[in-house]
């Protein structure tokens, strides 16, 4: 009688994941090329269109020393947008359950029943739980800048989590692993870096040595980390930024108040979520949070911190420290599960709360497109 239980409920996640794929791919369908795409489509130094890898490749070097150094996440979105729109969308639609899927790995869910309930819960986070799902998952730019590349943090990230365990030929793999985590955006690169110093420290504290790999790891993230930040583009764009005609105490003002409006808006729907996981874990049931969990919350909040040297925080920012934040979400709920089985049906039932309103923002977004709402 339970296995056919089981059986139902797994048959009936299965029906929510495909349901997730069609109303994303109807979602990205009904959001077209705008604003940076356009421009982006171009040489950017000219307004000739890409057409292959080599104006790619152009396109980014006259990126690097005029407007920023984010030329990796902005080549990703040149090659999206060289395949066209209709395969950008179904690439999109993949890379959002590519990234649920590490964001499982690096909240070490394990098991295949167990993960596909946490593919679905993380689906339905990343959509009902994010400060501006369009413009960090549906615009391509937004989709290059932040769910492209949370990717590749995430999974540098689950390298370290490992508590020093390696995987095969982490040795060639992770520099260009970490050189993509690094070079990723201006708060998460360096955010991840120092999180595997952390890690290094906690491994030499108990074994006296240190992997290559780890150390490898971690060098080859400060390397893109100074890419992004040094780059001459960024200095010749923040020279345009209004804020810099303001005094300097005006200015602190100014970041601090974005700092807690990322908090207390942006970011107040997960931290509300992370909050009532912690106080049933570890004030009810008493489980202790882990070092995995202490270092992925360790590296949100400096994610969150570094905005503060950053003219601009907007709500799409917050994307990167909302993916950690999740993952130890999924991590803290998988063990209360393991030692409260009488819970699973309180978990589903918010799972499905948070899935339905991930479903309502598109869903709204789509009749209004097609002209239902007026």
């Amino acid at each position: 009688m339970q296995q056919k239980k089981n059986r139902i409920l797994w048959a009936a996640v299965c029906i929510l994941i495909l349901v997730s794929a069609v109303v994303m791919y109807l979602t990205h369908r009904a959001v077209p090329f705008m604003m940076d795409d356009l421009w982006y489509a171009t040489m950017l130094s000219s307004e000739e269109p890409v057409t292959g890898l080599s104006d790619i490749i152009e396109s980014q070097i006259w990126h690097y020393h005029n407007w920023g150094g984010r030329s990796l996440t902005h080549g990703i979105l040149q090659l999206t947008l060289l395949a066209g729109e209709q395969a950008a969308d179904v690439l999109n639609v993949a890379v959002t359950f590519l990234l649920a899927w590490v964001v499982c790995l690096a909240s070490g869910v394990s098991g295949k029943g167990k993960r596909v309930f946490a593919l679905w819960a993380c689906v339905g986070m990343l959509l009902g739980l994010n400060a501006n799902w369009k413009m960090s998952m549906f615009w391509q730019a937004g989709a290059a800048n932040y769910l492209y590349i949370t990717v590749f943090i995430v999974l540098f990230l689950y390298c370290y989590l490992r508590e020093g365990k390696s995987l095969p030929g982490i040795c060639l793999w992770i520099i260009p692993l970490g050189i993509l985590a690094g070079w990723s955006n201006e708060n998460m690169g360096p955010a991840v870096f120092v999180t595997s110093l952390v890690a290094i420290w906690f491994r030499w504290k108990e074994q006296k040595k240190v992997p290559l790999w780890m150390t490898f790891g971690s060098l080859s993230c400060l390397a893109g980390s100074i890419l992004v930040i040094a780059a001459p583009g960024n200095f010749v764009r923040s020279a345009r930024v209004q804020e810099n005609n303001y005094g300097i105490l005006w200015r602190i003002f100014l970041r601090c108040y974005a700092e807690c409006k990322a908090a207390v808006e942006y970011l107040f729907p997960v931290l509300l979520l992370l909050a009532v996981v912690l106080f049933v874990a570890k004030g009810i049931l008493k489980l202790t949070i882990g070092r995995r969990n202490l270092l992925l919350l360790f590296c949100a909040l400096l994610s969150w911190g570094a905005m503060i040297l950053s003219p601009h925080y907007p709500d799409r920012a917050t994307f990167g420290t909302m993916v950690l934040l999740i993952c130890v979400i999924l991590s803290m709920t998988g063990r209360i599960l393991e030692k409260q089985k009488e819970l699973l049906g309180a978990v589903l039932g918010a799972g499905l709360l948070i899935w339905l309103r991930g479903m309502f923002f598109l869903g709204e977004f789509l009749a209004i497109s097609w002209g239902w709402i007026k």
